[in-house]
């Protein structure tokens, strides 16, 4: 942590108690800017923001990134229900309540990026505009869950086996930590799901060598906090995806109105699968989310590490224009 913080020395942590919980915050760029939140998805934390939260503040803004519910030094509730996207947009309105901010641009990633959705969908008084990547907003189904949807991928789709309690974990277990991310931040699209009989972290394959984009020190990081806290918190909000469709039955139809970029690399594993690059291109995201910019770029799923720059750029150049 010491060496984090020297890294780091122009970041500012706190903890801020909120709808229940105590969430820990970094920050950086002056108080009275304008403010950024910033949405880490799954396996990541904060610091998968570094590069943004500089340039970010360099420019003229607040960036604002918490560890989510059940990551890092936010706290992780043991109740497997309390990981509900009520909770966890509900965490994010009482940070900025705490904050005192009544209005935020808003950055999301992976399951950031459905959070950030559902924030817009449910508070979109509190969101100025969205950049979002890698999970685009589907709308719901009005009769089929999303554990029956992910059937058609087998019984060795990812989310899938991260619905039972404990068998991801004990999957993972037998790797040290360190793998088990490494092995996630190199996800191709051929091994979503595991062949019959087989786990799918057994499937997935660890790099041969460093990642380029991720140095082995903040790699180390991530390693410690999850290896404190475990995977069972994050992998909480898989298994609350059935419980989210039910609460979010009153939205049935509705519309994503804040003005959006949508930013997706062209080798991501979720554009690639689904029909999402369809949905996308045929204009079914544009038809619920009507406000909407759509950029790709040349990389994978977590492509605001992989091209932080290329990312930086959109998101700056794209908040300029709404000041």
């Amino acid at each position: 942590m010491a060496n984090k913080l020297e890294k780091f020395a122009e970041v500012r942590h706190r903890q801020v108690a909120t709808n229940g919980i105590t969430m820990h915050v970094a920050e950086q760029g002056d108080l009275s800017a304008t403010p950024v939140l910033l949405l880490h998805g799954f396996p990541e934390l904060w610091l998968s923001w570094w590069q943004q939260m500089a340039a970010l503040a360099a420019n003229g803004y607040r960036a604002i990134a918490p560890d989510l519910r059940g990551y890092g030094d936010t706290d992780v509730p043991a109740d497997p229900t309390a990981y509900t996207i009520f909770h966890i947009v509900g965490d994010l309105i009482g940070l900025l309540d705490q904050l005192e901010l009544p209005r935020v641009f808003v950055v999301g990633h992976d399951w950031g990026a459905t959070v950030a959705w559902y924030l817009c969908l449910f508070r979109p008084d509190r969101v100025r505009a969205l950049v979002n990547m890698g999970v685009p907003y589907f709308p719901r189904h009005p009769s089929v869950k999303p554990t029956d949807q992910f059937k058609v991928f087998g019984e060795g789709f990812y989310v899938t086996q991260f619905q039972e309690a404990g068998r991801a974990e004990t999957s993972f277990a037998k790797y040290d930590v360190l793998t088990v991310l490494k092995k996630f931040y190199s996800i191709k699209i051929d091994n979503l799901s595991a062949p019959p009989g087989m786990e799918i972290m057994d499937f997935l394959e660890a790099p041969a060598s460093h990642l380029e984009w991720f140095p082995e020190d903040e790699l180390q990081y991530f390693a410690e906090k999850f290896h404190k806290n475990g995977f069972t918190g994050p992998l909480n909000y898989y298994r609350n995806m059935d419980m989210n469709w039910a609460l979010i039955a009153p939205w049935q139809g509705a519309k994503i109105e804040v003005p959006t970029k949508f930013i997706l690399g062209e080798k991501d594993m979720g554009y690639i699968s689904f029909g999402t690059r369809t949905y996308i291109k045929v204009g079914g995201l544009k038809a619920i989310v009507p406000n909407l910019e759509v950029v790709t770029i040349d990389g994978h799923h977590f492509i605001h590490q992989e091209k932080a720059e290329e990312v930086t750029s959109e998101i700056l150049s794209y908040f300029s224009n709404l000041n």
